[in-house]
């Protein structure tokens, strides 16, 4: 038989998945595991959501929709990125699909030539990588270290652009950091890009998700040249506890939010509809039951941070987003825990794991080598039980 694609044998597995994947078959197997890995509220969809689904059912709103979404819940977006962000677009600039990581593919896909770079800062979601290798894109990766809070800086931004250069991902606030860039940092960033002609790809996904009262900056809210070279990436994932929904969206040009009509029309086609109406329910309710939820992940990370930096060999610095905290194992390399040799953060999480029943995420998979990632969207109790496993671990 004729080989398969080199492109498609290249793609690697999500590092988060298989993480997963191995927590739930020691779950399946009767072992008292916790597991931090999965990046998914722990919180049940809210009943006014629910509802709406079920009424829709009720209703036979049971066939296709427009490819890129119904008009209604086009209109919701626009609206809730208006009164939330201060950006306006309108209806035919939104392209509704399954999952805000389907409106990262799609950016890439009709963006992007092959041999075409994209700039990618890290520590960076594991599937930005692989997605831009999936387009025929050339992943360039820059650091942003724990010094600099994990926050690209624009100087390095400039080093790394080259005749080639197409287009940047930037993920506000950060999976797998946390970090908030505020308007001054976004506005460094985004004058490079503009500077350059660069397209930003920016997946604001965790935006309801940022504590200690801090203003959001959408990047799109910094002008019209910004604006008009950016997609906005957002959905209803995270902030309203709807991962299994599937419906993303995202925000651009006329032109370009057509050419990613057309990409759906052929490919999944629309998204679900009583996803849209369960969306639709979100956006549109008021946002108590999100702000709540909010509340309860900024409780839960005061107490981690402050366990963890309590703890001898471990440290970690606050997350200001999103529901993430990497932990620095760099001080647990060298060592051997519970007889496994730590050599990598790989060692560490596949160590505790094991001896220690907790499910994090190894750093290498995010391009953070001596870190590994822990998920707060668990209950507090499950939080206290891990940390203490930790303490425990870390004493052998």
């Amino acid at each position: 038989m004729k080989e398969l694609s080199s492109i498609a044998m290249g793609i690697n597995p999500s590092s988060t998945m298989a993480i997963d994947t191995l927590f739930k078959q020691m779950k399946a197997e009767g072992q008292n595991v916790i597991g931090f890995a999965a990046g998914e509220p722990d919180f049940d969809t809210p009943d006014t959501i629910k509802e709406a689904a079920i009424q829709a059912i009720h209703d036979n709103y049971t066939r296709y929709t427009p490819p890129s979404g119904a008009l209604d819940l086009k209109q919701a977006v626009c609206d809730r990125m208006k009164s939330d962000l201060g950006v306006e677009y309108t209806p035919n600039q939104v392209i509704v699909s399954s999952g805000a990581k389907h409106i990262v593919y799609l950016s890439l896909r009709i963006l992007v030539n092959p041999g075409d770079e994209v700039i990618l800062p890290t520590p960076a979601w594991v599937s930005y990588y692989e997605l831009i290798r999936m387009v025929g894109g050339v992943p360039v990766l820059v650091d942003a270290t724990e010094e600099e809070n994990f926050k690209l800086l624009p100087e390095k931004l400039e080093a790394a652009i080259t005749s080639k250069t197409k287009a940047i991902i930037l993920n506000n606030p950060s999976n797998p950091t946390g970090m908030l860039y505020d308007a001054a940092q976004l506005k460094a960033i985004a004058d490079v890009c503009v500077r350059h002609d660069l397209y930003i790809i920016s997946d604001e996904i965790y935006y309801g998700l940022v504590y200690d009262g801090k203003p959001f900056t959408s990047v799109a809210a910094l002008g019209e040249e910004v604006k008009k070279r950016t997609i906005l990436i957002n959905g209803v994932s995270k902030s309203y506890a709807m991962t299994g929904w599937r419906i993303g969206y995202g925000l651009a040009e006329p032109n370009i939010a057509k050419v990613m009509s057309n990409y759906i029309s052929h490919s999944t086609g629309s998204p679900c509809s009583i996803s849209q109406k369960a969306a639709l329910r979100g956006l549109t309710a008021p946002q108590e039951e999100t702000d709540a939820m909010r509340d309860a992940f900024q409780a839960r990370r005061d107490y981690m941070v402050e366990r963890i930096n309590a703890m001898r060999g471990v440290s970690c610095i606050r997350p200001e987003g999103a529901f993430y905290i990497m932990l620095n194992v760099k001080e647990q390399l060298g060592r051997t825990i519970c007889g496994e040799k730590i050599n990598s953060d790989a060692d560490f999480a596949t160590a505790f794991l094991k001896h220690g029943l907790v499910a994090l995420v190894p750093g290498d998979g995010f391009s953070a080598p001596g870190f590994v990632r822990w998920s707060y969207a668990a209950s507090m109790e499950n939080i206290k039980e891990g940390l203490d496993r930790l303490e425990k671990f870390l004493a052998q």
